[in-house]
């Protein structure tokens, strides 16, 4: 079983692969290089996962392929949140209508 933690395993292996890698796949490479059994695989990947996302070296390019932040430019790894758009619906789950963050914000403000 090794002494480094799973999200320092996580970036020896992107350095050495060089190339974006499925979350799954990333996952079983480090479980492998820690030593897990089944039930520690099972117990771990939700902490794996957290640590991923909030490790600052990671970003997620989509279709949940990670990468070494490193490896791309500000606008390729970070996300303008100002124009997504908000499912609002009521109690009952109809649909109202759609709303971008902004317009939230705004009102939340006004």
């Amino acid at each position: 079983m090794s002494t480094k933690s799973m999200i320092n395993i996580a970036y020896e292996l992107m350095n050495k692969k060089r190339k974006p890698v499925t979350f799954l796949k990333l996952w079983e490479d480090v479980s492998t290089m820690m030593g897990f059994n089944e039930q520690q695989e099972d117990d771990n990947i939700a902490q794996f996962y957290n640590d991923i996302s909030f490790d600052e070296r990671f970003v997620c390019i989509g279709d949940n392929k990670w990468d070494l932040r490193s490896r791309h430019t500000f606008n390729e790894s970070v996300i303008d949140t100002e124009d997504l758009m908000i499912d609002e619906s009521d109690e009952d789950g109809v649909y109202v209508e759609e709303e971008t963050i902004k317009d939230v914000v705004i009102e939340d403000y006004n």
